[in-house]
């Protein structure tokens, strides 16, 4: 599963990367006009959570993308949702650029502090790096970094004059590399000498982006 994501994300960059070509060596004969777009995620804001970005078009079908992703949580609800993230995204549109159903190919990069959600109990952790010690696992985070590739399926339409609206999301590998520690003592709860490592498919990005044309 992991390679066919990575596949269809390499092949997808592949795809828009050929096309931009294209449109250079025929000089763009048409002298389209290339919009740029600023956005940001509408769901996010509510919960102190930043993710904006900027959408560039190629062509008449395809764009590229960079965002980044904000939340500055020391505590949320009594855990840790430190997340800072950035992405590059190719989008091929199937009707034309900024309108309707489109596919991205998706890759980022991310640092975290934070808790994961099955370590939301009081429940007793025996420490893997020393004997007789015994954490409270509401107690455990993780602090680290991931790589991250994807793909991205969405809809945008217009709302009114220069202003769009998108709903997406994204599907990929996360490849994590994160140091474990208990809040209370600051000692580590893991055993791993530096960073463990954990590989997963999951959702890593969505949401609704109000986007405002810039030219």
């Amino acid at each position: 599963m992991k390679n066919k994501i990575f596949i269809v994300a390499l092949s997808l960059f592949s795809i828009i990367n050929i096309n931009a070509q294209e449109n250079q060596t025929l000089g763009n004969d048409s002298k389209s006009e290339n919009k740029l777009y600023v956005k940001g995620n509408a769901l996010l804001i509510p919960i102190g959570v930043i993710n904006a970005g900027l959408e560039y078009q190629l062509n008449n079908k395809f764009t590229l993308q960079g965002d980044v992703l904000i939340s500055p949580w020391k505590s949320f609800a009594g855990h840790e949702l430190q997340y800072y993230s950035l992405s590059v995204e190719g989008r091929y549109y199937f009707k034309e650029a900024f309108k309707g159903w489109f596919l991205g190919a998706n890759m980022g990069a991310s640092s975290f502090v934070l808790q994961k959600w099955s370590y939301w109990n009081d429940d007793p952790y025996p420490s893997k790096r020393e004997e007789n010690v015994i954490f409270t696992k509401s107690n455990l985070y993780q602090k680290g970094y991931s790589f991250l590739v994807g793909v991205t399926a969405g809809y945008q339409f217009r709302l009114a004059d220069n202003w769009n609206m998108e709903l997406y999301g994204t599907l990929g590998s996360s490849q994590d590399f994160y140091k474990g520690y208990d809040r209370v003592s600051g000692k580590r709860y893991d055993e791993a000498k530096n960073y463990n490592r954990s590989g997963e498919i999951i959702p890593y990005r969505g949401g609704v982006m109000i986007s405002y044309r810039l030219k």
